[in-house]
């Protein structure tokens, strides 16, 4: 990740390597030696020369009209995340230094709200580190307190693995909102060092992380296995936080009525006499 640093390039080739030749239309005949689509296969489904697609996929041409990021999105079949994400990459200008990381402080209302909520919550920035959260996100888990990494903790610690039953299945999707999150910023410190340090610990981040998923992290529900109170069931709701750009406020409710609100209520009381 450098100023020289191929990103459309290496997201197109990433993207045409996961889409089979029957998803697209073309008839597969002969011995394939690559995955997916050929280069000469896009540049026909997209409507521009095959001289011209290789020229964007080596980064020799940085400035491909958005008219010609459309027609490639479709040909690589691209949902409306990821059609955003590669429109985003062709407008990026190269930039001469690199800048530092943006500051992540939570302002002073909302950690007040995180208090006065008796509902785990708990504040999150660009890259999934914890920034701040209240005591009950906590007593869900240990790993919810500010300084974490979301990102860290669920690829690489088996205590969170073992409170996400479904974690394995939920991982592309945590990838892919955080490739949304930090978007373009290839030059971010923050950035280098946490992919960096997760593709050497993690073969299942690299791989996801290769595939260049993007996607946006909406409302879900979500599976616990508590060590305390048993199986919990939780809407997660994420917020973002006004003028503090990159921080989301996540709150996490059980429906009413049911046994994962009896056990939220227990574990809020456990959490209470504890301090």
């Amino acid at each position: 990740m450098s100023d020289g640093a191929n990103l459309l390039g290496d997201y197109v080739r990433a993207r045409r390597e996961l889409v089979t030749p029957e998803q697209a239309g073309i008839p597969a005949s002969g011995v394939r030696r690559v995955r997916g689509l050929r280069r000469e296969e896009v540049a026909l489904l997209a409507g521009i020369s095959a001289d011209y697609y290789l020229r964007l996929e080596q980064g020799r041409d940085r400035n491909p009209s958005p008219q010609v990021l459309e027609a490639l999105a479709r040909a690589l079949q691209l949902d409306d995340d990821a059609t955003a994400y590669l429109l985003r990459l062709g407008a990026q200008r190269p930039r001469r230094r690199r800048r530092r990381s943006r500051g992540e402080t939570v302002p002073e209302g909302v950690a007040k709200l995180l208090a006065a909520l008796e509902l785990p919550a708990y504040v999150e920035g660009r890259h999934l580190d914890v920034r701040a959260a209240n005591a009950l996100a906590t007593a869900l888990s240990p790993r919810l307190a500010a300084g974490r990494n979301r990102l860290r903790d669920m690829f690489l610690d088996p205590a969170e693995q073992a409170l996400h039953p479904g974690w394995e299945d939920a991982a592309p999707g945590m990838v892919a909102g955080f490739r949304a999150s930090v978007g373009t910023d290839i030059d971010d410190p923050r950035l280098i060092e946490l992919v960096g340090e997760l593709s050497l610990a993690s073969p299942r981040f690299a791989r996801l992380w290769a595939r260049h998923d993007v996607g946006t992290c909406e409302g879900t529900t979500k599976r616990l296995d508590h060590p305390q109170v048993g199986e919990l069931r939780l809407n997660r709701e994420r917020l973002g936080v006004q003028g503090a750009p990159g921080l989301t406020l996540v709150i996490m409710h059980p429906d009413p009525g049911t046994g994962s609100a009896e056990k939220l209520a227990l574990l809020a009381s456990i959490t209470h006499t504890s301090t």
